[in-house]
């Protein structure tokens, strides 16, 4: 009887698995062979330190899953092979903090990851787009921190929230032309404020 997972095992597992995709598209009945021996070697990698994520050790779901994710991005079809890897890093962090409510830290990476998936995903985007998803998506994830307790997030969630705003006025209306000059007249007014506030205290 096995008592423990020998890597003589491991290795000859996988050796028969490659021995029996290499015959198998040498007779004609698969393709990509050698994508398919990656994709599950990397699949049964991330399952084992899964299992080590659900035995106790919560460091373990991020090289788990994203060796999961490295699969994924072998064999599964365009578009999603090109956020697999993304997708799954980003679901690690999530499921640390779900299993672990003290590591707030865990929503930080988890929605720029996320965020970043969602405009990897995106199927038409430019500059503009991309900077509108990606500040929404960290305003969101600093003010879902600040919900959760963490106030000093209020400020990060405020600033992002407004950098979000200029690049979504052109992303939301593309047919505005004054949007380049939100810019300019944005610092016009900060400095206006500052030096209003500064006079009106002497």
């Amino acid at each position: 009887m096995v008592k423990r997972l020998d890597y003589r095992i491991l290795f000859g597992l996988l050796l028969m698995l490659a021995g029996g995709l290499l015959l198998t598209e040498r007779l004609g009945y698969i393709s990509r062979a050698s994508d398919l021996f990656w994709g599950i070697a990397f699949l049964l990698g991330g399952a084992a330190f899964v299992s080590m994520f659900v035995g106790g050790q919560w460091w373990a779901v991020i090289p788990g899953l994203t060796l999961v994710g490295i699969a994924g991005s072998i064999l599964l079809p365009s578009p999603w092979n090109g956020i697999a890897v993304l997708a799954a890093i980003a679901l690690s962090f999530w499921l640390i903090y779900l299993t672990k409510r003290d590591f707030w830290w865990a929503i930080i990476p988890a929605g720029v990851l996320t965020t970043l998936t969602i405009i990897a995903w995106l199927p038409a985007r430019n500059d503009t787009q991309e900077g509108f998803v990606l500040f929404l998506g960290l305003a969101l994830t600093f003010s879902l921190l600040a919900l959760l307790g963490q106030r000093w997030a209020f400020w990060p969630a405020l600033v992002l929230a407004v950098f979000a705003l200029f690049f979504g006025i052109p992303a939301l209306f593309p047919y505005l032309h004054f949007a380049e000059y939100l810019w300019p007249l944005a610092l016009i007014l900060g400095g206006c404020y500052l030096l209003f506030a500064y006079f009106r205290r002497r």
